[in-house]
């Protein structure tokens, strides 16, 4: 089925011959209409659109199983031709049929949300840096020096953002600036408290919290993105899925070329890992020497998303030995797990008895996580003290006959 955002075109196939059966309407009562016609052994080709999920779903009661093909790998249709519905659909049906279509993985009801849920939130703080942004090209347009406060938008600096002297048109738009920045603050609220909520019972976003950089947020995007961790069979595998694997070009003998990252995969991951990573950068531990040695050698850019990578081979790691961070800070994670408590809603705990999260407030005792962590670190900077850059391998030329005789 070549699907639409109004139709979807279906053609059959059996005993290697196929038959076009016209289109089906993309709603819910003309697709259960469409399933009660099939049979209980046949199996649904579709490919990944924005309305797959929920065609899948009318329509697994009914077949065997109902196959999402990957459209970035199915070659053969995007460089038809003649590209027609009935030919896209004829298509998929053939390669499906020769174990040739490149499939996608389904995530559970779950899943799914959460993936909805993290794709919103990372939408209205994108929206809110967007409107930031307007403001403070006003203020530059018209010659307003740099706000004296850490936060334009806080207290103190929309007290001094009234005072400036701007047009009146420029004024007006700065309160409906402010007034969408306060409405988009009420919905990030109400989506970090649903996000907060669905990760209360998840294992593998507690396990993730413990890495130092990692907040609620990332862990809760991560695992939406990674879903089941049994579906990638080493860390590299992972790596690639989200795209941070350097490009390679090589023929024949020559030598390969590495280039920079495919960013094929999950971009919403990857930018979050690229935060978390730089994150992990400024606390010390083993991450922050991993980053400063990459630094001194490819600048600081290509050592965050060489940390994300490295995050990225610790998460698989973590979730597939269900193991925590070896050198994660017991009150920081205290502290993470309370604030995802909160988050979601649950009552505060008043009284003589102190909490768990109560050790981060005291100085002396994150002084002593820190200076462990300060010893992890000069263990890793020991242990590769003694590692040399390898020189760039020479090219090997094409073989020559006449050497071989």
């Amino acid at each position: 089925m070549d699907t639409h955002r109004t139709f979807g075109e279906v053609v059959i196939w059996e005993d290697g011959r196929l038959r076009h059966m016209g289109r089906v309407d993309m709603t819910r009562t003309a697709l259960e209409g469409f399933g009660k016609t099939l049979l209980t052994t046949d199996e649904v080709v579709i490919e990944a659109t924005g309305n797959c999920m929920a065609v899948s779903r009318v329509l697994s009661p009914f077949v065997k199983r109902v196959v999402i093909a990957n459209p970035l790998q199915v070659k053969a249709i995007a460089h038809a031709h003649v590209k027609t519905d009935k030919i896209d659909a004829g298509t998929l049906a053939n390669l499906y049929a020769a174990g040739y279509l490149p499939e996608i993985w389904t995530p559970d009801a779950v899943t799914e949300r959460m993936r909805r849920l993290v794709a919103r939130r990372y939408q209205v703080v994108r929206h809110r840096t967007r409107i930031k942004n307007e403001v403070h090209s006003i203020l530059y347009a018209h010659l307003i020096p740099q706000c004296p406060h850490a936060d334009l938008f806080g207290r103190l600096g929309r007290a001094w953002l009234i005072r400036q002297q701007v047009p009146d048109d420029e004024r007006a738009a700065i309160e409906r600036h402010i007034r969408e920045l306060d409405r988009l603050g009420e919905d990030l609220g109400v989506l970090d408290r649903e996000i907060a909520e669905g990760a209360l019972s998840d294992t593998a976003i507690e396990r993730l919290l413990t890495i130092t950089g990692v907040n609620l947020t990332v862990a809760a995007g991560l695992v939406a993105a990674i879903g089941d961790i049994g579906r990638f069979s080493n860390p590299q595998k992972l790596v690639s899925y989200f795209g941070l694997n350097p490009r390679v070009r090589q023929s024949g003998l020559g030598a390969a070329h590495h280039g920079r990252i495919s960013k094929v995969g999950r971009s919403h991951a990857r930018a979050m890992l690229v935060e978390a990573a730089w994150a992990a950068a400024k606390t010390p531990g083993p991450l922050h020497a991993f980053f400063v040695r990459v630094r001194a050698r490819r600048g600081h850019q290509v050592a965050a998303v060489a940390v994300a990578r490295k995050l990225t081979v610790l998460c698989w790691h973590m979730l597939t030995k269900e193991t925590n961070y070896l050198w994660a800070r017991p009150s920081l994670v205290a502290h993470k797990m309370r604030g995802m408590e909160l988050q979601a809603g649950r009552p505060q705990k008043k009284g003589n008895t102190r909490g768990p999260a109560y050790a981060y407030n005291v100085k002396k005792l994150r002084n002593q996580e820190m200076r462990v962590a300060e010893q992890a670190q000069k263990g890793y900077e020991h242990f590769v003290e003694a590692w040399r850059p390898r020189p760039p391998k020479k090219a090997r030329g094409r073989l020559n006959p006449a050497r071989l005789e």
